[in-house]
């Protein structure tokens, strides 16, 4: 499904919401989508957890909770990244997706909306999470954007928060850090709310709303993944950036992509 604003467009999926293409003035700046392999190009959604959880499983108010793995023996990416969601309102420049997520593996419902909307030099992502189950929940989201690049890339700000990782998973501990760039990253760091991706090929800023963490991860040629999220990876152990979500509760986030 495509929404236009003059010369920018996005088309997205309705497969995990994901964004298969944005344009921005006639650029393309997101590494063209492949809906068979979501998280290595696009943009997917990342909900109820932001990247991995350490050995697929949790415990949360008492009660022990069991995840799908990776070849590395943990969950990753969230729940919802093939699932469908279905279209709820939509406009020339606007999509607004919903799914409601009951899984054996968290301990609540959720209805999850997601709106994106397309400017002329912008390109807007808004989460609209409600618990409609009756147990209170864990909670964290991202998403998972490759910004196209040409030769060498930097990013600021450069002093940062980098999350302390053994085999990718944070400890919880966070230590000043100054990122450079052109080097290898699968890494969560602590940013705030605005990031600035320069290469030869475009300059990308993010502006977040209560998505202060990002993963920048390398290991895609031709494009840095930049990923807005609420909270770190495996925040479900070590809590970092970690919500709760009561029943009946609403929890907002977003974030604006300017080219």
């Amino acid at each position: 499904m495509e929404i236009r604003n003059f010369a920018s467009k996005a088309i997205i999926n309705e497969v995990g919401a994901y964004v298969e293409k944005i344009v921005i003035n006639s650029k393309d700046i997101l590494l063209h989508g492949n809906i068979n392999n979501p998280t290595h190009s696009g943009m997917a959604i990342l909900v109820p957890f932001a990247n991995r959880i350490k050995g697929g499983e949790y415990e949360f108010n008492g009660k022990k909770y069991f995840l799908n793995k990776n070849s590395e023996g943990n969950a990753i990416h969230g729940l919802v990244v093939n699932k469908r969601f279905e279209v709820i309102n939509k406009s020339s420049n606007s999509i607004t997706l919903s799914y409601n997520l009951k899984d054996n593996g968290y301990p609540s419902e959720l209805n999850i909306n997601i709106k994106y909307v397309i400017n002329r030099e912008s390109f807007d992502v808004e989460f609209l999470i409600k618990n409609v189950g009756s147990n209170e929940a864990p909670l964290t989201v991202g998403a998972h954007p490759y910004f196209i690049i040409e030769d060498s890339w930097k990013i600021n700000p450069t002093q940062v928060k980098k999350c302390v990782s053994i085999n990718k998973i944070p400890t919880g501990e966070l230590i000043d850090y100054e990122i450079e760039g052109n080097k290898e990253y699968d890494d969560c760091f602590y940013i705030g709310n605005q990031v600035k991706l320069d290469s030869k090929y475009s300059t990308i800023i993010i502006k977040t709303i209560k998505m202060p963490y990002f993963q920048i991860y390398t290991g895609i040629k031709g494009a840095v993944a930049l990923e807005p999220m609420s909270g770190a990876p495996d925040a479900y152990h070590n809590y970092i950036g970690l919500d709760l979500i009561k029943s009946g509760e609403i929890k907002n986030y977003g974030f604006t992509i300017y080219s």
